[in-house]
C-alpha cells in the first residue's frame, strides 16, 4: 500500500510540473495522462474492453496487417514466451487484436487486461507501452513504475510501432512481461527483437500491398526503418515505406505523386542506397541470363532498350561485362 501511495504522489508531482514535461518524454506522457486525458493514477477498475461487434469491425479493418503479422508474432513468441512474456498485436488505436501467451500466464494477463478487445490507448490507461508507443509513434519501453496507473506498475512493456504501405501508423507490437524479477537489461534485449519484428511485419505488409510491383530494397545505413520502394513496369514509383519517404523527401503519408524512380536514384545527395539496390538487381538478372541482355530484360519485366540505358547509368558493360559490384 505504501508503495502505491508513493507512486501516486510521484506521478502527481512530476505530471503537475510543466518544466519536467519539457525535460523528459516520460514526464510529458504522465502530464498528458493527467491533464489532457483526465486519468486518476490511483483509480482502479478493469481495462475498457470492446464489445464483440466493435472488435469484429476493428479486426476487419486491420485484416491485412493481422494476416501478414501472424507468422512473425508466432516466431517472436517462440523466443520470449518461455520467459513469462506475452506477445500482443494492436491496431492504430491501441486495441488488442491478437495475443500469444503461455497457459501458465493467461490468468495474469487476463487480470491485467492484456486480452483481445482491450483498449490500451493513453486516453484509456495513461502512460503504458502500447498507448505511448502509438501516441509518440516510436519504439518505447515502459518498465514497471514508469506506468501511469498504479494498477499497472507490476508489468514491463516493450513496444514498437508498425507503419502501413501509405506511411501511416497502423498498429503496434507489444511484448509484456509477467515476471517480477525481469531486469531492465533483459528488457532492452527484448525491445530490440520487438523492433526488428515490427519492421519485418511492415516489410511484409508493404510487399502484400503492391503484389504486382517490383520492390526495390535499399541499404538502410544502419537505420531500423524499412526502406522499400514499389515500382511499376514503367519505372514509376507506386509506393514507399515511411523510412523511404523520409529519405527521399516524399509525402509523409498517403499516395505518392507519380514520378520516375530514376528521378530519385539520380539525386546528387549521397543517398545511394536505392542505386545500389537497383544495380544489384540488374547484376543478378544478367547473371541468371548468362550475360544475355534481352533475356535479362525479360526477367526484370522491362524493355531491352530500357535495360541498356540502366546498365549505362549504373556503369555496367554491354552484354554482361563488368558485372562485379563495387
Amino acid at each position: 500500500m505504501a508503495r502505491n501511495t508513493q507512486h501516486i504522489d510521484r506521478i502527481l508531482e512530476v505530471a503537475g510540473d510543466p518544466g519536467a514535461a519539457a525535460r523528459s518524454r516520460l514526464a510529458a506522457s504522465w502530464r498528458r495522462s493527467l491533464t489532457h486525458h483526465g486519468i486518476d493514477p490511483g483509480q482502479g477498475g478493469q481495462v475498457r474492453r470492446l464489445e464483440t461487434e466493435a472488435l469484429a469491425e476493428r479486426l476487419d479493418r486491420s485484416e491485412a496487417m493481422v494476416r501478414v503479422a501472424t507468422p512473425r508474432i508466432d516466431a517472436l513468441y517462440q523466443l520470449v514466451g518461455s520467459s513469462g512474456c506475452g506477445v500482443f498485436l494492436t491496431d492504430d488505436k491501441g486495441v488488442v487484436l491478437d495475443v500469444r501467451v503461455g497457459a501458465g500466464d493467461q490468468d495474469v494477463f487476463q487480470r491485467w487486461g492484456l486480452a483481445r478487445g482491450c483498449d490500451w490507448s493513453e486516453a484509456s490507461e495513461g502512460t503504458n507501452g502500447i498507448g505511448t508507443c502509438i501516441a509518440e509513434a516510436r519504439r518505447i519501453t515502459i518498465h514497471r513504475d514508469e506506468h501511469f496507473r498504479v494498477q499497472n506498475i507490476e508489468m514491463s512493456c516493450m513496444d514498437a510501432p508498425i507503419f502501413g504501405a501509405d506511411g501511416s501508423l497502423i498498429g503496434a507490437l507489444d511484448v509484456s512481461s509477467a515476471r517480477a524479477d525481469q531486469t531492465e537489461a533483459f528488457n532492452r534485449l527484448i525491445a530490440a527483437q520487438v523492433a526488428q519484428t515490427a519492421r519485418q511485419i511492415e516489410v511484409d505488409h508493404f510487399r502484400a500491398s503492391f503484389p504486382k510491383a517490383r520492390i526495390i530494397v535499399a541499404d538502410s545505413g544502419g537505420s531500423e526503418a524499412a526502406m522499400l520502394l514499389a515500382v511499376d513496369q514503367d519505372d514509376i514509383v507506386l509506393g514507399a515505406t515511411r523510412g523511404a519517404r523520409k529519405v527521399f523527401g516524399l509525402s509523409a503519408t498517403g499516395p505518392i505523386a507519380a514520378l520516375p524512380a530514376s528521378d530519385l536514384f539520380g539525386r546528387d545527395d549521397d543517398r545511394t542506397g536505392f542505386e545500389k539496390a537497383e544495380r544489384a538487381a540488374v547484376v543478378r538478372a544478367l547473371a541468371r541470363a548468362q550475360g544475355n541482355v534481352s533475356e535479362a530484360a525479360r526477367g526484370l519485366g522491362i524493355g531491352r532498350a530500357t535495360l541498356y540505358r540502366r546498365m549505362k547509368r549504373l556503369g555496367l558493360g554491354d552484354g554482361g561485362a563488368n558485372l562485379s559490384q563495387e
